[in-house]
């Protein structure tokens, strides 16, 4: 099908234009990441957990439902609080819908259930790669079917475990999957990573610390290896930060329309990726202050180009190509050529978007050149992309006329979107 006949069948949304600078404060649900790795890890504890202030969406709705489906006892106390209670995992059918940490996470976890597990997702999820971990998996004492969604686990009990080298140079999901099951392998774990420098980075430094938390031991004093020890997790409350990444988008907005936009409990310290945006946008021309635990963005009225290696924070690549289209100066995006290989090819999804829209943007071998030029209204195509929905909303604000196609795709990881931009916009949050 090609793209025009799908935007036929797919719901066209206004992008809202501002009528003026863009003000408000923003409480943003739990973080996807975080949310997800406390599931894993509450599945292997061995007593109950609570996680609180956890993200309802639909990557965090599909990991419940698979850690259901494999046996796990997941009961939602509210719609954000949720306890879990592991313990012995069967064989089930995984839904990984288009969730990267479904299809990466859950099948070290089946491995070591007894009973075969099978997996499949959305029609865009079966051309994501996973035979590195899969391979890994194999590698580790596992039986898998299969290199590419739809493929089956069968799964006798723990796995063996030990040593894998892997080139994890395409997604740091293939480190913190393998790493997430390991105290659950009879020996553990050990993940050399071998090949080009890994991306994003601070998600595995997140699942590091989230696996100490739970009392996993992990020994990281050797570059591009991470071994985890076995020995059985405790069960542990988890309170979720906001999800930084998302918030992004709502700072944006300050910025690109002279306003001023608060996030709460933004953590300076926190492993999320979303939180190094801070920095970006007060490169960018915007001021940005901390105080009371929150963070503001204030739009100066400019925005600059920026030269960036966002290696380490590739999902904020669509926020930042969105405000690098409206800066008054050229951008180089670097780091990012692992994106071609995420929920859409980003760099060739945004190079398109924004070049149709009337702007230059380029791609480069591992990144993007975005030029300044006059931007004019019409569809922007998400791709099934969260991000590139957003994105898209971003430049509608002071675009007039940009309609973004299945802006519901947002609701991987931002149900409410459309509300709480419209919120923002009215003045009502």
């Amino acid at each position: 099908m090609c793209k025009d006949e799908l935007v036929e069948r797919l719901e066209l949304w206004n992008a809202p234009l501002a009528s003026g600078p863009v003000t408000g404060t923003v409480g943003l649900p739990g973080s996807k990441s975080i949310t997800n790795r406390a599931y894993i890890l509450a599945a292997q504890a061995s007593s109950a957990s609570t996680l609180t202030n956890t993200l309802r969406s639909r990557d965090t709705d599909l990991m419940a439902g698979a850690l259901s489906a494999l046996g796990a006892n997941v009961n939602f106390v509210t719609d954000t609080t949720v306890t879990v209670t592991g313990g012995a995992l069967h064989g089930g059918a995984v839904d990984c819908g288009l969730a990267g940490t479904v299809m990466r996470f859950l099948p070290p976890l089946a491995a070591g259930a007894r009973g075969t597990s099978r997996f499949d997702g959305d029609p865009q999820a079966r051309v994501r790669p996973l035979g590195t971990v899969l391979d890994a998996l194999r590698g580790l004492g596992a039986r898998i079917d299969g290199d590419a969604l739809p493929f089956t686990v069968h799964g006798d009990g723990p796995i063996r475990g030990g040593a894998v080298t892997i080139d994890a140079s395409a997604s740091s999901q293939f480190v913190s999957g393998l790493l997430l099951s390991g105290p659950s392998f009879a020996e553990g774990v050990t993940v050399h990573h071998d090949g080009k420098p890994v991306p994003s980075m601070p998600h595995i430094e997140m699942t590091v610390d989230m696996l100490r938390a739970a009392g996993a031991e992990v020994d990281t004093s050797e570059a591009n290896t991470w071994r985890v020890a076995p020995g059985g997790l405790r069960g542990h409350d988890w309170t979720v930060e906001p999800d930084l990444s998302n918030a992004t988008v709502f700072l944006a907005a300050a910025a690109v329309t002279g306003g001023a936009v608060t996030v709460p409990h933004w953590n300076p310290q926190s492993t999320q990726p979303g939180v190094q945006f801070a920095d970006i946008l007060a490169e960018m021309g915007a001021r940005v202050t901390h105080a009371d635990g929150a963070l503001t963005a204030t739009g100066t009225g400019t925005l600059h180009g920026v030269d960036w290696d966002l290696r380490d924070i590739g999902e904020l690549t669509p926020t930042v190509a969105a405000l690098a289209a409206l800066a008054d100066s050229p951008s180089h995006l670097r780091g990012i050529a692992h994106l071609r290989g995420h929920e859409t090819d980003r760099l060739a999804a945004l190079t398109a978007e924004i070049t149709a829209l009337g702007g230059r943007c380029t791609e480069t071998e591992d990144g993007l050149t975005i030029e300044p030029a006059a931007l004019h209204g019409g569809v922007w195509h998400s791709y099934a992309d969260h991000r590139m929905a957003t994105a898209g909303a971003i430049l509608g604000l002071v675009t007039e006329g940009v309609q973004v196609e299945d802006i519901g795709t947002t609701a991987k990881t931002m149900p409410d979107f459309p509300a709480l931009w419209h919120a923002l916009l009215d003045g009502r949050s």
